[in-house]
């Protein structure tokens, strides 16, 4: 089962009890659902929770079901359907719509202007027209319709209840989506799948922690061939300046840090400048070495 499918799932688990808040859900879905017309009213669905709830959402919102119901044995695609007059005209009555031909595609905003219609709202338009990516390959969510009107002001809604979506057409279907992991937590949280929106949060969290480790593990990996570079040079410069005039030609300073590299070759500046004797900072050995570097220059 892919991530956006636990999500419907989980959406079709929030209890159906006001009267509102199922016409606007099932608003919702029919705007972005397959057909809303006058003459029928369709969404094909592979989510069977969905399928089975928008029933229950119809006889709860308008006292009947739909005409067509999903066979209960059938998987694939599952159809939902109203086709009878009298229950057609019903509907759209009850969305504010008055004439007989085909309707207008609008978000009437007097059926949304409490704040739990509008998450209902939106709960239906996700259920038929949504989809969310599995957050281990990336972040995006994205509400789909055929409508241009429909997106506009679906887009206005969102900006109204505190999100910034964006806006894309694809094959002549209008998208609003989110790529913001924060935006994709919190609609779902809102409406109804909060256990989703906690795994996207769980593995943001996850990402971010490898991210870090791999940062450091890099950072560390970086010092330590830039110390072996380092110490490298260091052998290097003292090998020749002993093979062409000799250690003990070099300052005493010089020559105890010389002495102190070639025994422990391996060493990091400042596991060299805690090992002197007495114990100097990492900025003076590190100046003594390079100074030993200068004078194998100079001898070449």
């Amino acid at each position: 089962m892919s991530f956006s499918s636990e999500v419907k799932d989980e959406m079709c688990r929030v209890a159906i009890h006001k009267r509102c808040c199922a016409l606007a859900e099932c608003y919702g879905a029919f705007l972005y659902g397959n057909t809303f017309t006058s003459d029928e009213i369709k969404i094909i669905t592979e989510n069977r929770a969905f399928a089975e709830r928008l029933p229950k959402l119809m006889k709860k919102a308008f006292g009947f079901e739909p005409d067509t119901l999903p066979d209960e044995k059938k998987g694939g695609k599952l159809i939902v359907s109203v086709t009878d007059k009298e229950k057609n005209d019903a509907i759209l009555q009850a969305f504010g719509y008055s004439w007989d031909t085909n309707v207008s595609h609008h978000i009437n905003l007097a059926m949304l202007e409490d704040e739990c219609c509008k998450v209902s709202f939106l709960r239906g338009v996700f259920l038929a027209g949504g989809s969310v990516t599995d957050p281990e390959k990336r972040y995006h969510l994205e509400l789909v319709t055929n409508h241009r009107s429909v997106s506009g002001e679906l887009y206005s809604l969102l900006l109204e209840m505190g999100f910034e979506p964006k806006e894309t057409e694809r094959a002549g279907s209008r998208i609003t989506y989110f790529k913001q992991s924060n935006y994709i937590e919190d609609i779902l949280t809102l409406i109804g799948a909060p256990v989703s929106s906690m795994k996207i949060m769980n593995t943001k969290l996850e990402k971010e922690l490898i991210n870090d480790v791999n940062r450091r593990v890099n950072c560390e990996t970086a010092n330590i061939d830039k110390a072996i570079a380092a110490s490298a040079e260091h052998m290097q410069a003292i090998s020749k300046i002993h093979k062409i005039q000799g250690l003990d030609s070099l300052p005493e300073k010089l020559y105890e840090t010389a002495l102190l590299r070639m025994a422990n070759p391996e060493a990091s500046l400042a596991e060299l400048a805690a090992l002197a004797d007495p114990p100097i900072t990492k900025s003076t050995l590190n100046h003594r070495l390079r100074k030993i570097v200068q004078l194998a220059e100079e001898i070449e």
